[in-house]
């Protein structure tokens, strides 16, 4: 099985799983909070395959700061299949979807709302790094 096989397997039951060498890493965390965990941890997270229920710009620029090898999405954005396909990741989903609805269901995701106006990974980085702090 490949990398992204075996994340995408190890997904059941995980808001997100990343798998390189057959060493897999999952988290139950929603949105980008595990993604910014890892790199807030210090996790080397290049060459790792990622399965997320959820892949927006946000995450999806994240995945490309971090290095990450090839992406399965449940559900993918417009905006996060733009970001995967600048940065030559490979990818698949379930649903494709204009945009991400943030969790009361009433406007779009805050995250994806912080990064729109960027296409810089470290800009999105920072952005998304502030809107956390604030919400804190």
């Amino acid at each position: 099985m490949t990398d992204l096989q075996i994340a995408k397997s190890g997904l059941t039951g995980h808001t997100v799983c990343l798998c390189k060498g057959g060493k897999t890493i999952v988290s139950d965390k929603r949105g980008i909070s595990p993604i910014m965990d890892f790199i807030a941890e210090g996790v080397d997270l290049r060459g790792y395959a990622v399965a997320d229920l959820v892949v927006g710009k946000a995450v999806a620029m994240l995945f490309a700061r971090c290095g990450i090898s090839a992406v399965f999405a449940k559900t993918l954005s417009y905006g996060g299949k733009a970001v995967l396909e600048n940065y030559e990741i490979p990818f698949g989903y379930e649903t494709l979807t204009e945009k991400i609805i943030n969790r009361a269901g009433n406007d779009i995701c805050p995250m994806e709302k912080a990064v729109a106006s960027t296409e810089d990974l470290e800009e999105a980085y920072a952005l998304l790094k502030e809107k956390i702090s604030r919400t804190e």
